[in-house]
């Protein structure tokens, strides 16, 4: 049977467990960027660069539209998983 940790030791381990999901939840921020960024990008260049044509239009609109909405998501995610973590820590 093994005794239990010291009090400043679970602190820590504490403090650490709730920093590491911080930092996981900024990496997960910047994967919903990312995604919004390219899902953008490819719009654009399905705008830009191919023929004009309803189906080009259509898709790229989509596209840059579903960029903003993934974008929107992450933000949303983000602050609400960011107040739960501060919540938390107090």
């Amino acid at each position: 049977m093994s005794t239990p940790a010291p009090p400043e030791q679970t602190t820590i381990r504490d403090s650490l467990a709730r920093e590491r999901t911080r930092l996981a939840n900024e990496r997960t921020l910047l994967a919903y960027a990312r995604t919004a960024i390219m899902l953008i990008a490819t719009g654009a260049t399905l705008l830009k660069l191919f023929e004009p044509s309803i189906e080009t239009h259509l898709s790229g609109w989509s596209l840059v539209g579903l960029g903003g909405v993934v974008s929107l998501l992450g933000l949303l995610r983000y602050s609400r998983m960011r107040r739960l973590i501060d919540q938390l820590r107090d």
